[in-house]
C-alpha cells in the first residue's frame, strides 16, 4: 500500500490503524467521508468541535474546509489533548486549529463569534447542554453534526427531540456504521438552524 505524503493523511492514517487495532472513539474513515462532504458543502469559515479525542476529526475537518478556516477544538481530558496538539503539529494544521482544554459546558459559554458549522462527538447525554450552551453562536444555515445517534440515541433522546421537533432546526438522520465495526449500525444526526 502506498502511503499518503500530505503530512494530514499521513497523521489521519496512523489514527485510523490505532482504531483498526483498538477500538477508540473517534469517527474513523467511513463516518469522516460523511464529515469530509459536509464540510465540503458548507464551506464554513468557523467550525467548533466539541470532543477532540487524537485530533482525528479535527484534521479531517480542516483538511477539507476553505482556505483560511478556524476551528475550535473543545476537549476535557488532558491527555487527549496532549496527543491531539501533536498530531495537529504534525499534520501542519496549527494554524488553523485551536484546542481548548475544558468541559464543553462550561467552555461553550465563554466563546464569542459565530460558527458555521458544530460537530459534537463528546458525552452523549450532554449534547443538548452542549447545543444550547452555543446556539447564540449559531445563525441561519449554520449546520451541527452529532455523532453516535444510531447507537446512543437512548442517551441524547432530549437532544434528538430538541432538533427533529422543537427547535428552529431541519434535521436529518444519516445511517451508518460505527467506527472501525464492520457490522455495528450507527447514525450521525445533520441539522441545519433555520432562523
Amino acid at each position: 500500500m502506498k502511503m499518503p505524503r500530505d503530512p494530514a493523511d499521513i497523521v489521519l492514517k496512523e489514527i485510523e490503524a490505532i482504531g483498526e487495532r483498538s477500538f477508540i472513539p473517534s469517527i474513523g474513515p467511513v463516518k469522516g467521508k460523511i464529515l469530509a462532504e459536509i464540510v465540503k458543502k458548507t464551506k464554513p469559515k468557523r467550525i467548533l468541535e466539541v470532543g477532540a479525542l487524537y485530533g482525528y476529526s479535527a484534521i479531517l475537518m480542516a483538511k477539507n474546509s476553505p482556505p483560511g478556516v478556524e476551528i475550535v477544538s473543545v476537549e476535557k481530558d488532558p491527555e487527549h489533548v496532549r496527543i491531539a496538539k501533536k498530531n495537529i503539529k504534525r499534520a501542519n494544521m496549527e494554524e488553523k486549529i485551536t484546542m481548548v482544554e475544558g468541559d464543553g459546558r462550561t467552555e461553550l459559554q465563554k466563546l464569542s463569534g459565530s460558527f458555521d458549522l458544530v460537530f459534537l462527538d463528546a458525552e452523549k447525554t450532554q449534547y443538548l447542554a452542549y447545543l444550547k450552551a452555543v446556539e447564540r453562536n449559531l445563525h441561519k444555515g449554520s449546520v451541527v453534526v452529532a455523532d453516535n445517534v444510531g447507537i446512543f440515541k437512548d442517551q441524547m433522546q432530549d437532544y434528538l427531540e430538541y432538533v427533529r421537533n422543537k427547535g428552529p432546526y431541519k434535521s436529518r438522520t444519516v445511517e451508518t456504521l460505527l467506527e472501525f465495526s464492520d457490522n455495528t449500525k450507527d447514525a450521525m444526526e445533520i441539522s441545519e438552524k433555520l432562523v
